[in-house]
């Protein structure tokens, strides 16, 4: 099976496990292959009963009930990965805009960078911007790496940029309330910085998502772009 054909597939089992688990799937599903990173993002996915808790100001819910959930789910999630790729996944990172109904999932089944050419245009002024950013957010990261998936596809993962009291916070089991305050606060800095990021990239940048694994120190940041040109 070809790459196209495997995330074609992908797609539309993701959607049905989503579906089937949520009682509404997403209107669409984008699945890049780029190894050895699988990246899917979902748009148009809120389930009615989620909306009726958002209209209540309940998003801290529908984030918690997800979280839960989406942690049920991760062996068959990686499993259908496995069966459809033979990719071993050894780590996943997810993360909701519940504003925009959208959502991602970063897989990744290598510790070791195989991608031989992950250069792209104004890489570098990118880096220092997310640098930025992440100093603003904790401190000046140990580093940085992008990888331009596809034209609206750009995955950014950052490596040693927790301090010693997030450390702490992880050691004493608030690892939800880190990631709800990291959320809110690196999204917020990103936002504030999408002009320079969209002029850096020569493009719309129409999502924001980021999710951390606390315990070997890193974060992914994955950008939806839409070029001007």
């Amino acid at each position: 099976m070809d790459i196209k054909a495997q995330q074609t597939k992908l797609a539309n089992n993701l959607g049905k496990l989503l579906r089937d688990n949520f009682g509404k799937g997403p209107e669409a599903v984008h699945v890049t292959i780029y190894e050895p990173y699988v990246v899917i993002y979902v748009s148009g996915f809120v389930s009615p009963m989620e909306q009726v808790l958002l209209n209540q100001n309940e998003e801290l819910q529908v984030m918690t009930t997800r979280e839960l959930l989406v942690k049920t789910l991760e062996p068959q999630i990686t499993g259908q990965i496995k069966g459809i790729t033979d990719l071993d996944i050894q780590h996943l990172y997810y993360d909701w805009n519940l504003e925009l109904q959208s959502g991602m999932f970063i897989m990744i089944h290598s510790d070791k960078e195989n991608i031989a050419n992950h250069s792209y245009r104004n890489q570098k002024l990118l880096h220092k911007e997310v640098e930025e950013v992440t100093q603003k957010a904790e401190k000046f990261p140990h580093n940085v790496s992008s990888y331009l998936l596809d034209q609206r596809t750009l995955l950014i993962i950052r490596e040693g940029i927790m301090v010693t009291i997030e450390k702490e916070l992880v050691q004493l089991g608030f690892e939800e309330n880190l990631t709800l305050a990291k959320r809110n606060l690196e999204k917020r800095l990103l936002y504030e910085h999408s002009q320079s990021l969209e002029v850096i990239l020569d493009s719309k940048v129409t999502d924001i998502l980021v999710a951390w694994d606390f315990h070997k120190d890193k974060s992914t940041i994955l950008l939806i772009l839409n070029p001007t040109s």
